[in-house]
């Protein structure tokens, strides 16, 4: 049973250490057309958003953010789930 909660305590010790190390994960990423950069850290926080200014047409523009935040959220679950299977040693799909 000591065993047990000695694992137990080792992986929560290691979640955080992800946790942490998640959060000082910087990355950023650009809309396909280059009008929008999002820059996020793993935690999915978004950092900061760019946008080109000389685009004139607001909907193009619109459609750049969704595409540049949904394209950094995808970018942070493949870090976390990297590191998850870095820790667990185990890749289980649909996790992160």
């Amino acid at each position: 049973m000591f065993d047990k909660m000695k694992m137990l305590m080792d992986a929560k010790r290691k979640m955080e250490e992800m946790k942490k190390e998640l959060e000082n994960t910087v990355f950023e990423i650009k809309s396909s057309d280059g009008l929008v950069r999002v820059t996020m850290n793993g935690s999915q926080e978004v950092k900061e958003v760019k946008i080109q200014t000389s685009t004139a047409d607001s909907n193009a523009l619109e459609a750049a953010i969704k595409d540049a935040v949904n394209r950094a959220v995808k970018h942070s679950h493949d870090i976390a789930a990297q590191k998850m299977k870095d820790i667990t040693g185990l890749n289980i799909p649909g996790l992160f």
